[in-house]
Parts: structure tokens; C-alpha cells; sequence
């Protein structure tokens, strides 16, 4: 019985709920399953479930094992690739918290880190400072990757072959510093977050707003986040730019040291 004839309610994608009891089903078993077992299991037709298994192998999130005449049907581990990257997400959020908030409060401006995904960079932790002007900065916030120093100091660290076609859906910022959006300009600008260590972004996307960012690296030596502080751009200028850039660098460094990635790592800032 599924959850929605648990609680008398008719599911809204009958579709969808059938595949889910099917997944569920097969990874409660303690070993595979025939179909007619699967059926007699799930109360969902013969027919139907042969339907689900044979997609659900094509996509790889199944599997039979022959004995004789039966096939046996068994989950496979492709689905842990779909938890994978939300409970690296959750380890990453925790690891990075303490260092957000250090960062906030010598700074007095929010840090935030952010993951990729796709064309856009995803706010997944913040911490806030205390006053009464508040940025529009939260965790699930979605941003144009290259109009944000969060999306490009990961962006910077991109294989090639990931990065390339993150340059054909670039945006066009609307604040008064904007500029022209090109993949040139922006593999550029990406050379200088390298040479740098940490990304600026200085009233691109929005008038009076700049922010710095510095990567983060995971233990595969790959760029997994970044480590940013959002301020009014008149409070990121010159001297304070030198030490916001230090700091989040530094956190950057730490947390990543804390995922077991190895410092000083080539590429690495």
C-alpha cells in the first residue's frame, strides 16, 4: 500500500506513484524479485510493472539476474548518484557554517556559500548579520552563474569540457557595470580569478551591490562550492576589497582542507 492509499488520497501522478512503490518496493526486498512477485507485492498489474522494471533498467536503476527461466529484478546503485550530491550538499552546508559565520562577523556582511548547478549558482548557506539593512541573499536562491563571484570562482576551476557549454547561456547583468556578455570576456575574467585566488563581482547584476568569492575544493581535488561575502559596493572598495578577499580565501582554504582536499595542490589557489 502507498503512502497516498495510506492516508485515502488519490496520488497525482498515478504514473510516478506506481514507479516509486515499484523503487521502494525492489529496495525493501531483501533479495530480487520476480515480476509476478513485484506484482503480487505492489498491487500493480503484471503488465504494468514489466513496463516500469524494463524503463527502470534501461535508465540503469535496475537490474535482473537470470536463473533458469525467472529474471530477477534488483535496485542498482545508480541511485545512490541521484542522493550523492544532496548529502554532499548537506556535509558541505555543515562543514562551511562555522566559517560563514566567522566570516559575517569580522566582516559585518553576509557570507554565503554556493554550489553550481547547470547555468546557475545555488545560495545553499548563509550567515546574516545583525542591522537593519538586509540583503536579499538566502539559502535556494538561484543566480546567473557569471554574473555572480559565487558562480564564477567555481566556474574558474571547471574542466574545460564542463565549463564550455556553460558559456552559450550566459546573461546579461542590470547593473550600471554590466557588461557586454561573451564567452571571450568571460574565459578572461576567469583567468584573472585564477591568477587571483577569489572572484569579484562589483554592481554587474544589481546597482550598489559587489560581492568576492574564493572555491572551495572537495577531496577529489575538484571545485565543489565557493565561499562568498555580499556588501554594498562603496563597503568592498580598495582596502576593505584586500581584506575581504584574504578572508574568504583563507576560509576557503580551510574548508576545503576539512572536505580532505590537499592544500597546495596545483591549480589550486
Amino acid at each position: 500500500m502507498t503512502v497516498h492509499e495510506e492516508a485515502g488520497a488519490k496520488p497525482a501522478s498515478p504514473a510516478v506513484d506506481r514507479t516509486l512503490t515499484v523503487l521502494e518496493t525492489l529496495v525493501a526486498a531483501e533479495d530480487g524479485l520476480t515480476l509476478t512477485a513485484l506484482a503480487r507485492d505492489t498491487r500493480i498489474p503484471l503488465a504494468t510493472c514489466a513496463s516500469i522494471v524494463y524503463t527502470l533498467e534501461a535508465r540503469g536503476y535496475a537490474a535482473r539476474r537470470v536463473v533458469g527461466r525467472s529474471h530477477f529484478w534488483r535496485p542498482t546503485l545508480r541511485l545512490y548518484d541521484l542522493a550523492a550530491p544532496l548529502i554532499r550538499k548537506d556535509d558541505l552546508a555543515a562543514v562551511a557554517q562555522p566559517h560563514l559565520r566567522l566570516v559575517a562577523d569580522e566582516l559585518n556582511m553576509p557570507a554565503h556559500l554556493g554550489v553550481l548547478d547547470g547555468a546557475s549558482v545555488v545560495y545553499v548557506a548563509k550567515a546574516a548579520t545583525s542591522g537593519f539593512i538586509q540583503f536579499d541573499t538566502y539559502p535556494g536562491k538561484v543566480s546567473p552563474f557569471d554574473l555572480t563571484a559565487l558562480g564564477r570562482a567555481i566556474a574558474a576551476y571547471l574542466p574545460d569540457e564542463a565549463l564550455a557549454p556553460l558559456l552559450t547561456r550566459l546573461s546579461k547583468g542590470m547593473g550600471p557595470k554590466a557588461r557586454k556578455a561573451t564567452s571571450r570576456a568571460l574565459r578572461a575574467q576567469l583567468a584573472k580569478v585564477r591568477d587571483r585566488g577569489y572572484a569579484l563581482e562589483d554592481e554587474e547584476e544589481e546597482a550598489d551591490i559587489a560581492c568576492v568569492a574564493a572555491p572551495i575544493f572537495d577531496s577529489d581535488g575538484g571545485v565543489a562550492a565557493s565561499i562568498g561575502v555580499t556588501g554594498f559596493a562603496k563597503d568592498l572598495a580598495v582596502r576593505r576589497l584586500s581584506v575581504a578577499a584574504d578572508l574568504v580565501v583563507r576560509h576557503g582554504r580551510e574548508i576545503s582542507a576539512e572536505l580532505g582536499c590537499c592544500r597546495g595542490t596545483e591549480g589550486h589557489p
